[in-house]
């Protein structure tokens, strides 16, 4: 029989002062899991940010050389856009030669370059290991630059962030480093891709946190950090250097301003759902063409070059234009032809498959809605509303709010603007996240057959302890309990014996062993010798044990590690057997923490009554 009476069932208990002093004693557990390892990382992140500074700087000069070629027809890498051209409806060609050439590269070189970067590395870092090909390391910002330099209604960034996580990505695959610290220096290489474009080291801190890491950690966090703030530093030695659309300050909203943002934030949200169902509408239409995909882009390419016969500032990267939306110097007419043009080029541009970024349109977007929303209210200045319009498309689209508060500041210093442009961004979020599924971002993984859960949350199992959850007193056989009864035990008829396993004590209560139904069946069919007991036969070598005062997670991870459905929780110092984990008192912590999530009660009634008992 067991030495002990049947476990009581295993509750979320309160520790007793006994238990937390001798907590106190053997904790050993710190805030964060981060080793030394970190410093290894973060010199690797200043290779990395140098780099991804350096990609900055060439994919610029590319998309500049292409322009040139494709609208002048000389060999420079002087800055000049597509607007200033004059080959009249010879134009409509431009972007479908480039685009033909895409859907070339993507066919014979690799299908990777398709779109606009971020999903790509996205979907490397959860599925492939954090590792990049070396050729769409080459390929995606080479194809960006023909992409944009003939027309194409994109941002660079996009390129940038897949090129520079690339590299970081190769330069980590040179060592021997985890999967964990590959998505380091990956990420890291996108951050510095960012921060080297727009001169926003904090913004592309944030973007790594909100979309790419995954977590947060500080073995993920602060080497990210190095590679973006080097990049910064490296910016005005590479490329243009100081605020990238400067504005002057702007004065203090009056409350009914701040309600008004918060109606933009609306609309701006509305928008950001209407620009993703508008892209994946035609990603849905190409998908029914009766041609190969190669074909695609060229076909947007159509678009593109009649849209660019309407709005010729329609094309190309155009932070001239936002720079003119901000500065409140564009007229009525032109701000609707200009958003009407871009979202419709820029939909079905992506949606054919063509390599181009997402932010810098959603930005151009934006900024058109918010100097629209603005010539209608009786506060501030149209470049104001078109800052607020302009990091609100951004955070609703891109589901990552934090970071376009900080890029919309970071990009003009503007911070007279901080609690508008806060409002409407929380706003713009808290609209796509309840009107849609996912973002632009996470369609497409998802569309490729992968969920992307964008929420972080602490895991239960590392804030709970052993002793938390353990059945408690244990039931155990004693050691010297003979082989006959313990078969007679295991096959009784009256259901006594409910478990698979016992654990098998000495007469002073330490653990000798583990005996189960396997080795029962193994003795009734093969025998055992007269006067055998258990301790004979049973072994602690290579048994899963456990202690109250460890966490949860780290004795989960022994049981999935050794396949124990059971495991002795033991007293330190003696090993004295306390308590049993089995599985489903794991499943126990996940279901208690979804209560947490889905119960709901009145804990301080307004209307007489009583409250509910404290737990």
């Amino acid at each position: 029989m067991p030495s002990a009476a049947p476990p009581d069932r295993p509750t979320l208990s309160k520790v007793r002062p006994a238990e937390a002093a001798q907590r106190a004693v053997e904790d050993r557990l710190r805030d964060f899991s981060t080793d030394r390892r970190l410093f290894l990382l973060m010199a690797m992140a200043l290779v990395v940010g140098c780099a991804g500074a350096g990609a900055a700087w060439a994919l610029y000069h590319l998309i500049s050389l292409a322009t040139n070629i494709a609208y002048y027809g000389r060999f420079s890498a002087a800055l000049v856009g597509p607007p200033t051209h004059a080959l009249g409806w010879w134009t409509v060609l431009v972007p479908v030669v480039g685009c033909l050439i895409i859907g070339l590269m993507a066919r014979f070189g690799s299908e990777k370059i398709r779109g606009h970067g971020i999903p790509e590395a996205m979907e490397a870092i959860l599925i492939g290991r954090s590792r990049i090909q070396p050729r769409v390391a080459v390929l995606k910002p080479l194809s960006s630059a023909i992409s944009i330099g003939t027309g194409g209604p994109f941002g660079a960034e996009g390129p940038i962030i897949m090129t520079g996580g690339a590299f970081g990505s190769l330069f980590a695959q040179l060592f021997n480093l985890s999967n964990a610290e590959r998505k380091t220096l990956l990420v890291a290489g996108a951050a510095a891709g960012m921060s080297a474009t727009f001169g926003t080291p904090l913004a592309a801190i944030l973007l790594a946190v909100e979309l790419l890491l995954f977590e947060w950690k500080p073995r993920s966090f602060v080497p990210v950090a190095v590679a973006s703030i080097v990049a910064a530093a490296l910016r005005p030695y590479l490329m243009t250097g100081g605020v990238l659309f400067p504005m002057p300050e702007s004065a203090a909203m009056a409350p009914l301003g701040l309600v008004l943002a918060a109606v933009l934030g609306i609309i701006a949200g509305l928008g950001s759902g209407l620009l993703t169902q508008m892209v994946y509408a035609c990603e849905d239409a190409f998908q029914h063409l009766p041609i190969h995909w190669m074909w695609w882009p060229a076909i947007g390419g159509v678009v593109i070059g009649i849209g660019g016969l309407i709005e010729p500032h329609a094309l190309g990267v155009g932070y001239d234009n936002i720079a003119a939306l901000l500065s409140g110097h564009m007229t009525t007419a032109a701000v609707v032809r200009l958003m009407v043009v871009k979202s419709v080029i820029w939909s079905v541009a992506l949606g054919s498959g063509t390599s181009g970024g997402v932010l810098a349109p959603l930005l151009m977007m934006g900024g058109a809605l918010g100097a629209l929303f603005g010539g209608f209210v009786p506060f501030g200045d149209p470049g104001t509303w078109a800052l607020i319009g302009m990091a609100a498309i951004m955070g609703g689209t891109m589901r990552s709010p934090l970071t376009a508060i900080i890029f919309a500041l970071e990009l003009t210093h503007n911070m007279g603007g901080l609690v508008p442009l806060a409002i409407a961004c929380v706003m713009a979020h808290a609209t796509t996240v309840l009107l849609l599924r996912r973002s632009i971002l996470t369609e497409k993984v998802a569309r490729r057959g992968h969920h992307v859960m964008r929420e972080y949350i602490v895991d239960p199992f590392e804030t709970m302890r052993v002793a938390d959850i353990m059945a408690k007193p244990a039931e155990t056989l004693p050691a010297d309990m003979p082989i006959g009864d313990v078969v007679k035990f295991f096959t009784a008829e009256d259901g006594a014996n409910s478990h698979k396993s016992y654990p098998v004590v000495d007469t002073d209560g330490t653990l000798a062993g583990i005996v189960s139904r396997s080795d029962v069946l193994r003795w009734t069919v093969e025998g055992w010798p007269t006067g055998q007991k258990l301790r004979d036969v049973v072994s602690e070598q290579e048994l899963t044990t456990g202690y109250a005062d460890e966490l949860v997670g780290r004795l989960a991870d022994r049981m999935a590690a050794a396949d124990a459905s059971r495991v002795p929780i033991l007293r330190r110092g003696d090993r004295a057997v306390i308590g049993l984990v089995a599985r489903r008192d794991l499943l126990r912590v996940r279901m208690q923490d979804r209560r947490h999530e889905t119960e709901r009660e009145v804990l301080i009634p307004l209307r007489g009554g009583r409250p509910a008992a404290a737990e």
